[in-house]
């Protein structure tokens, strides 16, 4: 899982350096832009690989293959509702992306472009989401490598083809996303109908579509849907805020916020396999096991949290000249280089126990603790600290990421006292 999630943030890294190489830093400015707000509605909708993870490998430790094969359908069908009103809604999406960065003409140009192709990649996106939390809730870890190998090698070589080549400029990392999504759509319903298959889960069966099934579905993805909206509020204030302090800062924040991404990719490694693993034990009522996936999870999380602090601290202002050679942003990049080296270690223990929560099914815990953090870690740090502007944003980010773990282990630790946590 830390392998296929690794190839994840090399695609921003791609992008960024394909464009972060272009004459101006308005591209690069308006293709961060313009990627913070699909980022924006595509990660929302990760509640639909999260809720899918959570209850099928529950079934999968009951050993319900009908229910493995009616969450599948219901998943894909609630992605595919939820991609078509994401494109009907765009053109007022588009507009509010205007009124909240404040950037200018040119900046949103380039946003505009991206953002106006890159959303009819939806349907794809959304359903590879489900298609992904399902595979990783049967514990085949194989496919979801395979998928976002096949994903991220495709959009890479299509980025540098039609951005280098064709000089396309944000229009081509655009379209070669859009053409990825869809490549691996196509892959990911090959892989999991082979799976069923080998596994005899029937995908035909009668039953799957109940009312009353998918209002509870719906139920229980809305305590994540709202956590995912918080994270993904923080984040964007990041973006919104940084293209109010100007294009060199914005972009600088897009060069950093690809480490970020490559860390929180990497450790979202270890948490989907805590998912799997918690879930199952869940499914088995099994405490012992539950605990025992938690130790086993924090260990690594723990190590790789701080290989990634020490490898950022040794070649992170090698890093930033690899993604782009305006001087400007390079040397912005560097004054806030200090907050990304140490944000490996303050994250890791939120990855991690999200892992665990949603293995637990345990959403309006994850809720809580994402508001709380936001309000007071996010919000609360960066208006206290204003003055200190985009270094008052990296100190808000940092105590975010903690107090999210902080919070979700205090959550554990009650349920484990309180032996509560087959509930």
């Amino acid at each position: 899982m830390i392998l296929s999630n690794i190839t994840v943030p090399l695609l921003g890294i791609v992008d960024t350096a394909v464009i972060g190489h272009l004459e101006s830093a308005h591209y690069l400015a308006g293709i961060a832009l313009g990627s913070a707000v699909i980022s924006l509605l595509f990660w929302l909708a990760g509640v639909l690989r999260m809720s899918t993870t959570g209850l099928v490998a529950q079934a999968y430790g009951k050993n319900d293959l009908a229910q493995l094969s009616a969450l599948l359908k219901r998943s894909l069908l609630l992605a595919g509702a939820a991609a078509i009103l994401l494109i009907l809604l765009s053109p007022l999406i588009a507009q509010a992306m205007a009124f909240l960065s404040g950037a200018n003409n040119a900046v949103l140009t380039q946003a505009n472009t991206y953002f106006s192709i890159r959303i009819f990649s939806a349907p794809a996106a959304l359903c590879n989401l489900v298609l992904l939390g399902w595979m990783l809730g049967v514990h085949y870890a194989r496919g979801p490598f395979y998928l976002l190998l096949v994903t991220n090698i495709t959009n890479i070589v299509l980025d540098i083809y039609f951005v280098v080549y064709l000089d396309w400029g944000v229009a081509g990392a655009a379209w070669a996303s859009l053409i990825a999504d869809y490549s691996a759509f196509i892959f990911a319903l090959l892989l999991v109908i082979k799976l069923a298959s080998k596994q005899q889960i029937k995908l035909i069966l009668p039953g799957w579509l109940s009312v009353a099934k998918m209002a509870n579905l719906l139920r229980f993805n809305s305590d994540i849907f709202i956590r995912s909206l918080i994270l993904q509020l923080c984040f964007s204030f990041m973006t919104f805020y940084g293209a109010r302090l100007g294009e060199i800062t914005l972009a600088a924040n897009a060069v950093l916020l690809n480490f970020l991404m490559l860390v929180s990719f990497a450790l979202d490694g270890v948490a989907y396999a805590s998912e799997a693993k918690v879930g199952q034990a869940k499914g088995q009522k099994s405490v012992k096991n539950i605990e025992l996936w938690v130790k086993v999870s924090a260990f690594w999380g723990m190590l790789f949290g701080i290989l990634y602090s020490v490898f950022f601290a040794l070649f992170g202002s090698s890093i930033i000249k690899l993604l782009t050679n305006v001087p400007e942003v390079i040397s912005t990049a560097n004054e806030y280089l200090p907050w990304v080296v140490v944000l490996p270690v303050l994250a890791m223990s939120c990855f991690l126990f999200d892992g665990v929560f949603v293995g637990l099914t345990r959403a309006k815990n994850m809720r809580n603790s994402m508001f709380i953090s936001a309000a007071i870690g996010f919000f609360g740090v960066f208006f206290v600290f204003i003055n200190w502007q985009n270094h008052a944003l990296w100190l808000a980010m940092s105590c975010f990421m903690l107090m999210r773990g902080v919070t979700l282990i205090i959550k554990y630790l009650q349920l484990k006292q309180d032996k509560q946590l087959l509930d």
